[in-house]
């Protein structure tokens, strides 16, 4: 599949439905396919496909897909929180 985001090696699913996925409108599986995204993709790649504020606002069923990757985001948004960046949780 040409279209499908290198990431996502494991799964036929195409960047246009990747998009969707990660704006479905049931929070559990906005989370599943956002922490896939976060667990997978090169941290600068991150943000073209979700905002910060769309993983602030799912955060805590986001952190449950993250894997080893989890304490990379917990330490990277707790730094930014520590550096005034973003509001304390």
């Amino acid at each position: 599949m040409r279209d499908r985001p290198y990431f996502l090696w494991d799964v036929d699913v195409t960047d246009a439905e990747f998009r969707a996925r990660l704006r479905h409108p049931d929070p559990s599986i906005r989370a599943q396919w956002q922490g896939r995204l976060l667990r997978e993709a090169r941290f600068d790649e991150v943000w073209a496909y979700v905002t910060l504020d769309e993983v602030l606002a799912n955060w805590e069923l986001i952190r449950r897909h993250l894997g080893r990757e989890r304490r990379f985001w917990d330490w990277l948004l707790e730094g930014w929180r520590r550096d005034g960046l973003l509001p304390a949780a």
